[in-house]
């Protein structure tokens, strides 16, 4: 799995972001296009040390358990379960959150592993910089897909 902290998987990322148009429309979900953008963003924050959130109870549960599915090969499955911080309700502007988004994306990648966040991750506890980057990587390929780019 490629991961932010590859020059190569920043620019796949970065030119797939440019691919989006304010009228791409969404394949599964609810999330408007500039929405998506500003969800992907606000994840970023969480894995450059930005924003910390607290663990959640069923993460410490569960997480240790499913903490493969963040780093692993298998796409994350459609409309999946989202954390009540990174739900984006509220219209966008799409200018602004493409040209923020591959902001946070250069950002994360040129920080490198330095300053990745040393956090826990809210669900899955305990990660290493590597799989941020990896997770992170995940993430922004899985709602991309979702815009058909």
């Amino acid at each position: 799995m490629q991961n932010l902290f590859q020059p190569e998987a920043v620019a796949e990322v970065t030119e797939r972001i440019e691919k989006l148009q304010p009228t791409t429309q969404r394949q599964w979900g609810k999330m408007e296009v500039a929405q998506m953008m500003a969800h992907c963003s606000a994840t970023l924050d969480v894995a450059s040390g930005r924003v910390v959130l607290p663990r959640m109870l069923l993460g410490r549960i569960l997480g240790p358990f499913v903490r493969p599915v963040f780093t692993n090969d298998k796409p994350f499955s459609r409309n999946g379960p989202t954390h009540k911080h990174f739900v984006i309700a509220d219209k966008r502007d799409f200018a602004k959150e493409q040209e923020q988004l591959k902001i946070r994306v250069r950002q994360f990648h040129e920080g490198g592993e330095a300053q990745c966040t040393k956090h826990p991750h809210s669900f899955f506890g305990p990660i290493t910089s590597q799989e941020w980057a990896t997770g992170m990587y995940k993430h922004l390929d899985h709602h991309l897909r979702q815009f058909g780019v």
